[in-house]
């Protein structure tokens, strides 16, 4: 074990000048590595027991089938080496995710040349994805890690492999494709985090609604999970109708700020709630900015602007 410790980051430093990191690799005779397998160390054992009996009883039928399967061997080595030369490696675009989700990361794997055969890739110890890429031709395979936290998710180097033709050696490479996804806080519901420029007693509560319209009182709805208990209407509950909100109008000419520090809890937690109500402000298309430490963005609504508010949520307090 402490050779191993001892032993990785120098590896790392290593493979790093050998293979450093692109968006675009071409696997040539610097960037691949072949050595025999299990089932290609078996076969050469073999090979010396089948010389060590041609040796000893001074057999000519055995030193002709030793020679020839070792010939096998070698040219073999030039077959593997020949499947996997020449194979491109390109980064494709990667859509960001909530943590908990799958982040998927897109390769494309292209020929320059030949045909490449059995070709796997992925990251162990998972289960490696095997393709085939027809003769310039292209195949996009489409690769997934857990995304357990928030920010940018970068995986480990890319483990690419081909036992073609005869599964007694492996051709590998370790290749760096400067892949990267963000990683959202996982959306949490909770009451609405208004702040300074929201209202702040129960009627000022409008601003949660379901589009633009005039300041007044809309009557009741049933309560869902994320609604104000403060909103709730007791005397509907007392007389067995259920647990009913009060439901406002938006209330027009004024701005809704999503604040960091309106909220109590963790620093995740608050980011999780902040994650649910731009999501659901967004959805009902209601104007709406942010505040987090040092970051403060107008309010406004639409693709772009839920975009930049899950960004600065996500890559609060990273480094970047």
């Amino acid at each position: 074990m402490i050779l191993t410790g001892w032993l990785k980051p120098r590896w790392r430093r290593w493979i790093v000048r050998r293979i450093p990191p692109a968006a675009q690799v071409q696997l040539n005779q610097r960037r691949i590595f072949i050595m025999p397998n299990r089932v290609g160390a078996g076969f050469g054992l073999a090979l010396m027991l089948m010389l060590l009996a041609g040796i000893n009883y001074e057999n000519s039928l055995a030193y002709g089938l030793t020679f020839m399967l070792a010939a096998v061997f070698i040219v073999a080595i030039l077959h593997t080496f020949r499947n996997f030369t020449g194979l491109i490696l390109k980064a494709g675009i990667s859509g960001a995710v909530f943590v908990g989700e799958q982040a998927r990361f897109r390769v494309r794997l292209e020929s320059a040349e030949y045909a490449h055969q059995a070709v796997a890739l992925g990251w162990p110890p998972a289960e490696l994805q095997t393709v085939d890429v027809p003769a310039r031709g292209q195949r996009e395979c489409e690769l997934s890690l857990p995304a357990l936290r928030r920010g940018w998710l970068r995986p480990e180097r890319l483990r690419v492999e081909s036992r073609f033709p005869l599964g007694i050696l492996v051709a590998w490479s370790w290749v760096d494709l400067d892949q990267a996804v963000l990683v959202y806080p996982r959306p949490l519901a909770g009451d609405l985090p208004l702040g300074a420029g929201g209202g702040k007693d129960e009627e000022d509560e409008g601003a949660r609604v379901q589009g633009r319209g005039a300041d007044d009182y809309q009557g009741l709805k049933t309560y869902q999970p994320g609604d104000s208990r403060r909103r709730l209407h007791w005397k509907a509950y007392s007389r067995g109708q259920g647990l009913l909100v009060k439901d406002f109008a938006a209330l027009a000419g004024r701005d809704l700020w999503l604040d960091f520090l309106a909220l109590g809890g963790d620093p995740e937690e608050r980011l999780s709630r902040l994650c649910h109500w731009v999501l659901e402000l967004d959805n009902r298309q209601q104007p709406y900015g942010l505040r987090i430490p040092g970051t403060e963005l107008a309010p406004d609504y639409g693709d772009a602007h839920r975009e930049a508010c899950l960004r600065a949520l996500a890559l609060y307090g990273v480094a970047v």
